[in-house]
């Protein structure tokens, strides 16, 4: 990608979902439709909460620079008539609920990066990062019939799996909130 002009940048460096796509937000709104936000963030996991963010409010994702671990992303603020309110995914399990269903060995799919997934998840748990969702939906399309539990790390890139899947003919797919953050169950570590 060739240079980018800029009118804002933000520094999201060492912080983790969902402190980004906040931080984002709250910049988006300081800066005048047509301009360009920068974005500086290390978690890898930016890059698809950040497109899919724009996506699902109307901004223009412009792209992402990739260097020494380091993500620049950039959005176009939109006009207001071009966005749209960001949406929840309606249906939502509590961890304590989860909890309470792990004996019925749930669907379980954690959409985090590998390096969280590796330090500590739900045993079952079936990783498919957020980033990679919809190039593994053919993988996932035997499940499309049961109920789907998502999990990350606070519940906001979840919810945008939720959302994706959902949008893709996945009937029961249901978010847990607060997520691996606030999980007391057992937890696998690879």
């Amino acid at each position: 990608m060739s240079e980018v002009t800029v009118d804002k940048s933000i520094d999201c460096k060492g912080l983790s979902c969902p402190m980004p796509i906040v931080r984002t937000k709250k910049a988006i709104d300081e800066i005048t439709p047509g301009q360009v936000l920068e974005v500086v963030a290390t978690d890898a996991g930016s890059a698809a909460d950040m497109k899919s963010w724009a996506d699902r409010t109307g901004h223009q994702f412009i792209g992402t620079n990739t260097a020494d671990g380091m993500y620049k992303h950039y959005i176009r603020k939109s006009n207001p008539e071009e966005t749209q309110p960001e949406t929840k995914h309606p249906h939502v399990v509590s961890n304590e609920e989860l909890l309470a269903k792990l004996s019925e060995h749930p669907v379980l799919l954690d959409v985090r990066e590998p390096a969280e997934y590796k330090f500590g998840h739900i045993p079952g748990a079936k990783l498919v990062p957020f980033g990679q969702l919809e190039e593994k939906l053919a993988e996932l399309t035997p499940l499309a019939g049961q109920e789907i539990h998502v999990i990350c790390r606070t519940g906001s890139r979840s919810d945008m799996a939720c959302q994706l899947l959902t949008a893709k003919g996945f009937a029961n797919v249901k978010n847990v909130v607060p997520g691996m953050s606030g999980w007391t169950g057992p937890v696998q570590v690879q």
